[in-house]
């Protein structure tokens, strides 16, 4: 959201592509300047003007919100749910660029917090207060994972969709399919679930449009 993102394809020469200033996700190519030098400057310009409000103590949903409220790209997920007040929680925050950055920040203002029991207590506050509760996972890994911990403590999700390419045989989490989670009590026997593999660019606007023809 910061910068343009460019088309590759997963077969470009790394080492060219390093030597030229790109990262590369998959398909998608990043100019080097366009992601660490970019976010580094952004968030340390956020996390200064935060801190100078007397803010100390943050969760990873506060985070999201900050930098949602600052950025100026209506086709960001941040953008919109910082001006619809819809939190969001990054559990593996500290693995990647931001989570750097906040450390960084924390090196020369040692009384700022990062603090996941704030995540915690808000999780906790929406699971327990919810009649119903229903999941749209997209991908595997800690996302997915921490979506279905935390509805295990009212015994489950009562709607569950995951879209995945990854397998089950290698028994990884990412490869789960929604129906193992029943066994961890953290969707309901009863629930409408469903497993669907594919690809999540395509499935994803399909579904998206077919609900819209339903509002």
């Amino acid at each position: 959201s910061l910068s343009n993102y460019y088309n590759g394809d997963f077969w470009m020469d790394d080492s060219k592509l390093r030597e030229e200033g790109y990262h590369r996700l998959g398909s998608v190519l990043v100019k080097l300047e366009s992601y660490g030098p970019a976010i580094e400057r952004f968030m340390q310009e956020l996390l200064e003007e935060v801190y100078e409000k007397g803010v100390r103590e943050v969760g990873s949903f506060e985070i999201a919100r900050f930098i949602g409220e600052r950025i100026q790209d209506e086709n960001s997920i941040l953008y919109w749910a910082a001006r619809k007040d819809v939190k969001i929680f990054i559990p593996g925050i500290m693995d990647g660029a931001v989570g750097t950055q906040l450390w960084l920040f924390h090196q020369r203002h040692r009384d700022f917090k990062l603090n996941l029991f704030r995540d915690a207590d808000m999780l906790a506050d929406l699971i327990f207060t919810a009649k119903r509760t229903g999941a749209l996972m997209i991908g595997g890994g800690i996302s997915k994972h921490h979506t279905l911990w935390w509805n295990q403590f009212k015994e489950g999700l009562d709607y569950a969709i995951y879209i995945t390419t990854a397998c089950e045989y290698d028994g990884s989490l990412s490869g789960a399919r929604v129906a193992e989670a029943v066994s961890w009590m953290k969707v309901k026997p009863q629930a409408m679930k469903v497993t669907v593999y594919g690809d999540a660019t395509i499935i994803l606007p399909l579904l998206i449009a077919s609900a819209l023809e339903d509002v």
